[in-house]
């Protein structure tokens, strides 16, 4: 199992901060990992790779907010190096166990209109388009594509989403994700 995916800490911001600097670098405002941690309706993730020496490396960051029993997904960030392997995928699986976790009857995001390899994964998801913003990302006023899943603790999704995960570790490995929280 070489990748696994596990609740942020404290002492992984500074690591976490470079890939978000990386895999965003013209947005003007980097995130604040140190405050989100401190937020009571933000939740991070890490994943990271165990390397054979016993010692890990996060390799991404996947976030959401939760308000009012919604999930709303404030990024997803995979290290160059480890793009193309499923990470961003094992972090949105993740994304969404922590929503069902908490209850969540939706989840939101938005991606850069531009970015079609994130936005066929949320497709793939049963995520829908319901919208854009304009100009909505302040480093080059870029249009955000917003795009829902309704109803994640519904048969219809859950079926959906049980086969995905499936094909997902049966295709990649079973990784593990530790994601227990104080609810």
């Amino acid at each position: 199992m070489p990748y696994y995916i596990r609740l942020m800490k404290m002492e992984d911001t500074a690591l976490v901060s470079e890939i978000d600097r990386e895999a965003f670098p013209t947005m003007k405002m980097p995130t604040n990992f140190e405050n989100e941690l401190n937020n009571c309706l933000a939740h991070y993730i890490v994943a990271c790779d165990k390397k054979g020496s016993g010692n890990t490396n996060i390799i991404g960051v996947g976030g959401l907010w939760i308000l009012v029993g919604e999930a709303h997904i404030v990024n997803i960030a995979v290290q160059p190096e480890y793009r193309r392997q499923g990470i961003g995928e094992l972090l949105l699986i993740s994304l969404i166990e922590l929503a069902l976790e908490f209850n969540c009857s939706l989840i939101t995001l938005e991606v850069r209109a531009s970015n079609n390899i994130a936005q066929n994964l949320y497709l793939k998801y049963g995520f829908t388009v319901r919208g854009f913003r304009r100009g909505y990302y302040t480093d080059n006023r870029e249009d955000a594509t917003v795009m829902t899943v309704d109803s994640i603790n519904k048969a219809l999704f859950s079926e959906l989403y049980i086969r995905l995960k499936k094909e997902y570790y049966i295709k990649n490995g079973c990784s593990k994700i530790q994601l227990s929280t104080s609810l």
